[in-house]
């Protein structure tokens, strides 16, 4: 198995790590800080991401994902949730069903499932930050089903047009 990391340079955010995969492998991969994925061998499973994945055109992928941004040029089978952006490459085939705020798919990308476009989807953190209050209350909130939430493994996820109208029919302390 062929797994490439690079580390930040000093001064250089952690965000900006890029992951390349040029093998076969099975299982679970879960991201919870963001990353640069890139699938070029062969995948099946399900795969969770938080920064951009991107499928490479000779990459066959058998997984349920879940990402912020990715972008796809090879063959996946598999249902998509991409948080902010989904891109489809002339060369990408994808059975399966799709919901995102943000979809393009260009001229040759073959395409069977249903999409729903949904929109954005927040973080436990950015809904603290977007309610101005701590991020270990939102968490207490969305655990006590007190805050409009679905849950995706460890991971939170908020709907800001729900937030909106909880927040306006509730009072924050």
């Amino acid at each position: 198995m062929a797994l490439r990391g690079r580390r930040p340079n000093e001064g250089e955010l952690s965000e900006d790590r890029t992951i390349e995969i040029n093998a076969q492998m099975q299982g679970s991969l879960t991201f919870k800080d963001p990353v640069n994925l890139k699938i070029n061998g062969d995948f099946s499973g399900n795969l969770f991401t938080r920064g951009t994945l991107t499928v490479g055109d000779k990459s066959k992928v058998e997984a349920n994902i879940e990402g912020d941004n990715i972008v796809i040029a090879g063959v996946v089978k598999g249902d998509i949730v991409a948080n902010k952006m989904l891109v489809l490459m002339p060369t990408a085939s994808l059975k399966g069903n799709i919901k995102t705020p943000k979809l393009n798919i260009v001229e040759g990308a073959i395409f069977q499932g249903n999409c729903q476009m949904s929109e954005p989807l927040l973080n436990i953190d950015e809904v603290a930050k977007y309610l101005e209050i701590d991020t270990s209350e939102v968490e207490n909130l969305a655990n006590s089903g007190k805050i409009p939430a679905s849950r995706n493994g460890n991971t939170w996820r908020f709907e800001k047009s729900q937030i909106d109208n909880w927040a306006s029919s509730v009072r924050v302390s």
